[in-house]
């Protein structure tokens, strides 16, 4: 899985995955060891489903929660002004933007 979220950030590509309750899109920015000590994904969703309401936000997503993670054909260009690449929920970092 670690190729796979790697490859979308290297280039930039939105994944769409089934996470807690229902299927996301997400621009990916970070992936590493949070410091709950789990493999994580930092990212900005952009469309599906969100429990809270406010599908728009920065989310921070534990790996083995994610389900049927594909790469989309949709990509991003920008980075997101507010995205920190010095995570500090993040002790190891993978592969980032």
């Amino acid at each position: 899985m670690n190729n796979i979220i790697c490859e979308a950030i290297h280039s930039r590509r939105i994944i769409r995955c089934y996470y807690k309750g229902g299927y996301r899109l997400f621009e990916p920015y970070c992936h590493g060891v949070s410091t709950a000590h789990n493999d994580a994904l930092r990212a900005y969703q952009v469309g599906g489903y969100s429990k809270s309401g406010k599908p728009f936000s920065w989310k921070l997503l534990v790996m083995n929660e994610m389900r049927d993670i594909s790469i989309t054909d949709d990509s991003f260009d920008e980075i997101r002004p507010d995205y920190n690449p010095n995570d500090k929920q993040m002790i190891h970092i993978y592969c980032r933007v």
